[in-house]
């Protein structure tokens, strides 16, 4: 086809990896078969009850220095956080005073390190918007021992050419080349780690282990009791899980395929209009998707050996316009896909129910308030738990005037006490005077 032709040769001019390309060239070959993108709710039906992540790691043995040797810590690191304002990578956003995300991943990976006695490989998947500032920042961790190079921390994240609708082929934009292309969703994890044999030589280095997960959720640490048990299961990829709450209803959840009972993942924008109902019941389907994953990698190679070097991904197709700025610009089509839906690829694929404190993102001014709070503690290794005073239950914050959206608002809110609240909303401007101590169910409206 004229279209594969066109995008193998500009990806091939950027100096993108025969493993991105042939990932990109698989979600245009689903494209243009018709397939059915929907997964129906009578295909699927509801995750039984599954292993609790806590009495596993009770159960099990910390991992020792030769099974850590075998495992990296994968971090997803390409975004900017540009909806709350930012202009550099969120990572380098501040949590506390003089301490930003990224500093705590490196204080996790040094912690394990030093008790491990052992050197602990760590990646950052950057994008091509946060590799510079992220490098630039990692500059003060040279001497720590984690790493000979800065770059050696690196995992770049790839970049797909936008499709014109009517075509597939890629949209030209002379003088404006930067808006031709477009991330291709974390699903790229697969693509990015087989480039330029970077798979092959983890694997060549005796590393078996992928720890992955979003470098804004400070609850996805790495646990060595949960490392020795996802050694010893077998199991090529394992997926956290948690339970959804109402908040979570329009997020993706686990799924079992009625055709093979394979575990699948679906996401909103896979889901029929006339499912959206059981899509949103999570008392039917209980568990969504962290984004925090364990994976084999030697089955991780072996798969794509298999399948034309490539995890073939169900894409999410999305209808944009080449400028997004313009609605009058050329409409093209932007192709992602999701890391967690490789579940479905995998026989043995397993998921784990874990304590919500496993997944504590940061997407909205209202979670990096919490974050800041004395709500939730984070100690010299880069351990974050919430305080004693929550009882295990994080505070519900719901910033709600539009003069919060960005993060540089935060400080004329001022910094109250939220150790003993349940929820928080915000619905006017507000200003805490400090030593403020908030309690119970706390609305501030006209």
């Amino acid at each position: 086809m004229k279209s594969d032709e066109l995008i193998r040769e500009k990806m091939q001019k950027e100096g993108l990896s025969e493993a991105a390309i042939r990932a990109m060239l698989h979600g245009v070959t689903e494209l243009r078969s018709g397939q059915k993108m929907t997964i129906s709710e009578d295909e699927i039906q509801p995750v039984p009850e599954l292993p609790n992540w806590e009495e596993l790691v009770e159960s099990t043995e910390p991992a020792d220095a030769e099974l850590l040797r075998k495992m990296v810590i994968i971090k997803l690191n390409g975004g900017l956080g540009t909806s709350m304002g930012l202009q550099k990578a969120k990572s380098l956003l501040s949590i506390k005073p003089g301490v930003n995300f990224l500093d705590l991943i490196v204080r996790q990976a040094l912690t394990l390190q030093r008790e491990a006695g052992c050197t602990v490989q760590l990646l950052l998947m950057n994008s091509f918007s946060t590799s510079a500032d992220t490098l630039q920042h990692l500059q003060r961790y040279a001497s720590a021992g984690l790493f000979k190079h800065v770059k050696d921390v690196e995992l770049m994240q790839n970049k797909v050419p936008k499709l014109l609708r009517d075509t597939l082929e890629p949209v030209m934009l002379p003088g404006h080349e930067e808006m031709e292309w477009c991330p291709p969703g974390h699903g790229d994890l697969y693509a990015a780690l087989a480039g330029n044999e970077g798979l092959e030589k983890l694997l060549q280095r005796g590393i078996r282990y992928a720890f992955v997960s979003n470098s804004d959720n400070l609850g996805a640490q790495p646990d060595g009791r949960f490392l020795r048990w996802f050694a010893q299961s077998g199991a090529p990829f394992v997926m956290e899980v948690t339970e959804r709450t109402e908040a979570d209803k329009k997020g993706g959840h686990l799924a079992v395929r009625k055709a093979d009972e394979q575990l699948i993942l679906r996401e909103v924008a896979q889901c029929a209009e006339q499912d959206i109902t059981s899509f949103q019941d999570i008392s039917r389907h209980r568990f969504f998707n962290t984004n925090n994953l364990w994976i084999r990698l030697d089955a991780l190679y072996d798969y794509m050996r298999q399948h034309d070097g490539v995890v073939p991904l169900p894409i999410i197709c999305n209808a944009k316009t080449a400028d997004p700025r313009d609605p009058q610009s050329a409409p093209v089509y932007q192709l992602e896909t999701a890391m967690g839906a490789a579940i479905q690829c995998f026989s043995g694929a397993r998921a784990v129910n874990v304590p919500r404190t496993r997944f504590f993102p940061v997407k909205t001014t209202s979670d990096l308030l919490l974050l800041r709070s004395d709500a939730v503690e984070i100690d010299d290794t880069g351990r974050m738990q919430l305080a004693p005073e929550c009882h295990g239950t994080a505070p519900v914050i719901s910033l709600n005037h539009p003069s919060y959206k960005m993060v540089d608002s935060l400080d004329a809110l001022g910094a109250p006490s939220l150790k003993h609240v349940k929820h928080l909303t915000i619905d006017i401007p507000w200003h805490f005077e400090p030593g403020t101590i908030l309690r119970g169910d706390v609305h501030i409206k006209d």
